[in-house]
């Protein structure tokens, strides 16, 4: 057998296994093992096994992932997610549409906290959905809006899937935060705007809450501003040069355990607490990531990447057209396999190719996080439609994948839009790193 030949079976073993609920890293283990021995012999598939787990253990950069982690258990369990979405709900919850919009901003402000989407949909569902029931929200906008809403957690900084995407291509962390600023702000600008307009021409969509007096707004924005300078504090950091994201990461969970104390809202024991889920998450998210490398060596062995550049070199299209039908690629696949799943499946095939056609590593890594968060709420996976269906298990899932259509078409327009002004994305970081 060919070494392509050898490569593509690889991929559909993997699938396979995916397929047959293997979990995830240890599925890529498997592969990236067999793969690598069939290639290169037994000995070469041990070595790097061995080094790679200890190199990238040991890697430095990676103490962001648990830091962020542990900086949004830590919100959610203080009370800092639900403040932030009453701070919204009193300033826009008056009007028609507003509780969803006020979800909405909550879920941008969570993300900006927890850098993770299950746990933005998650957390948010369980404040917001009880409060539009009470004001009689139509229940696909509802659970549409939570389940959209939480797909900002992968965008806004800090991002789980930026650093993932920044390990497993060697760009620059600060750089990809940064760059998810203006996406990330635009999108949430874009979410509202869908809800506007739906309640403008269906008013009975989403009726409009009781109003509040100003004493009860910046009694709410107060309640806020643990999040809000804690947000100021990480990401104003590193774009003013004061901290890399290591130690930002590490000053915002500082800080938030710190509010949290002074609040009385936060016990030693609940501190440790989610000191434990996030070594828990971060094993996790450790374990794809070390599997990924042996997954990436396997496919350059095998010469599929080449071969992929190959055909798409042999297609003739342009270099937009190329970007256009990767993303496509990474949109149908994201209707089948998990974010992080799809990123190590695919970055050795494609990075390769987008560095040759010239397209900015920066700019190509919101792009595919912004389609990977479309994948987070597309039939039939739809990761966040099944988190907001358990936390409201009477909706169809019909209902809910009906009401996340008028956010998804605003992914639509938003890629877009970063397809046709790619500063959106690369100002802050040209600004910051020259």
């Amino acid at each position: 057998m060919t070494d392509v030949g050898i490569g593509l079976l690889g991929i559909a073993t993997l699938f396979l296994l995916l397929g047959l609920r293997v979990p995830v890293a240890f599925a890529m283990f498997l592969v990236g093992y067999a793969g690598i021995a069939a290639l290169n012999g037994t000995y070469a598939a041990t070595s790097l096994l061995a080094s790679e787990s200890f190199t990238l253990a040991s890697s430095p950069e990676l103490i962001v992932i648990p830091l962020f982690i542990l900086m949004g258990n830590v919100a959610t369990v203080s009370g800092m997610s639900t403040k932030l979405y009453d701070a919204a709900y009193a300033i826009i919850g008056s009007f028609r549409g507003g509780l969803a919009s006020a979800t909405v901003l909550g879920c941008g402000g969570f993300a900006a906290l927890s850098g993770s989407s299950v746990a933005s949909a998650l957390t948010m569902g369980k404040v917001a959905l009880a409060e539009m029931d009470r004001f009689k929200y139509d229940q696909g906008l509802s659970t549409g809006v939570v389940a959209a809403g939480g797909t900002l957690g992968i965008l806004i900084p800090p991002s789980t899937g930026f650093v993932i995407y920044a390990i497993l291509t060697e760009q620059s962390i600060g750089r990809l935060f940064l760059s998810g600023v203006f996406p990330g702000l635009m999108l949430l600008g874009l979410f509202v705007l869908a809800i506007t307009v739906m309640c403008w021409f269906k008013p009975e969509l989403g009726p409009p809450g009781p109003s509040t007096s100003v004493r009860h707004k910046l009694k709410s924005m107060g309640g806020a501003t643990p999040v809000l300078l804690t947000i100021i504090l990480t990401i104003g950091g590193i774009y003013g040069g004061l901290f890399s994201p290591v130690e930002a990461a590490a000053v915002g969970a500082a800080v938030v355990i710190l509010f949290g104390a002074l609040s009385g809202q936060l016990s030693l024991k609940s501190v440790m607490d989610c000191a434990t889920d996030s070594i828990t998450t971060t094993a996790k998210v450790m374990l794809i990531l070390i599997a990924a490398h042996l997954i990436n060596p396997f496919l350059a062995l095998s010469h599929i990447p080449q071969a992929v550049g190959d055909i798409l070199v042999g297609l003739d299209l342009s270099v937009t057209a190329t970007l256009i039908l990767i993303l496509a690629i990474y949109l149908v696949l994201g209707c089948f396999l998990e974010g992080f799943a799809m990123l190590v499946l695919t970055l050795p095939i494609f990075f390769p190719i987008i560095t040759d056609l010239g397209i900015d590593p920066i700019w190509f890594g919101v792009l595919v996080v912004l389609t990977l968060e479309m994948g987070l709420i597309s039939p039939p996976v739809g990761l966040n439609v099944f988190i907001v269906k358990s936390v409201k298990p009477e909706v169809e899932l019909g209902t809910i994948f009906k009401g996340i259509l008028p956010f998804w078409l605003m992914m639509i327009l938003a890629i877009v839009l970063l397809i046709l002004f790619p500063q959106i994305a690369l100002y802050l970081p040209n600004t910051m790193f020259g």
